[in-house]
């Protein structure tokens, strides 16, 4: 794996949750580290320097065929497959820096904040721009809407991404995260969902 972009603020429902405007305004990226990511099953530790640590449910894409300025109409030949993310985000550190017009590097780029599950190659599950996109806590409901409520659809997200990065094989992107983010604490289990990709599960420890 080389990067990990990640797409802000991407359905209108969880753009007026958080504050926003729902205007298709351009797409707002940043980006994880490499070593945040978890594999599907484990343990995930309560980070510190938060009292408030959320979850966000996101459609993964892998990038196999790296590009700057790649057409819409050409996007999709650029995709390896689609998996399950979670953008943990310690939320109370990333509204404060928000406020103060700074990056959100510490609220969302720490250790351990993308739990991820297998990849599931374009050959096998076809490209996924519609379904079910769901999570749960401890058996209840959290999040439950449709890929197709993506303001940014994936071509476009990738069109658009590749106007500012150079996009090579081996890149992934979270492509944005639905109404319904909140807290969790130690315990809790996290089980997330998608039409045709299975399931992430991962639990959060001490």
């Amino acid at each position: 794996m080389r990067r990990i972009y990640c797409v802000g603020r991407n359905y209108v429902a969880h753009v007026r949750e958080m504050g926003g405007d729902e205007s298709r305004d351009p797409p707002i990226f940043f980006q994880k580290p490499t070593d945040s990511i978890v594999q599907d099953g484990s343990s995930i530790p309560y980070p510190p320097m938060t009292g408030n640590y959320h979850y966000e449910l996101e459609l993964v894409v892998a990038i196999k065929k790296g590009g700057r300025d790649i057409p819409v109409a050409d996007a999709l030949d650029h995709i390896y497959g689609y998996g399950i993310g979670l953008d943990m985000t310690r939320r109370d550190l990333q509204m404060d820096l928000g406020k103060s017009g700074l990056p959100w590097e510490a609220g969302k780029a720490f250790d351990e904040s993308c739990p991820c599950s297998p990849l599931h190659p374009v050959e096998q599950v076809g490209h996924i721009s519609e379904g079910s996109i769901c999570l749960t806590v401890d058996g209840e409901t959290k999040q439950d809407s449709d890929l197709r409520l993506m303001i940014w659809k994936v071509p476009e997200i990738i069109a658009n991404l590749s106007k500012y990065f150079m996009l090579q094989p081996g890149d992934i992107i979270l492509t944005g995260t639905p109404a319904g983010v909140g807290p969790v604490v130690p315990g809790n289990k996290l089980v997330g969902s998608i039409d045709r990709l299975g399931k992430l599960t991962v639990r959060v420890s001490g």
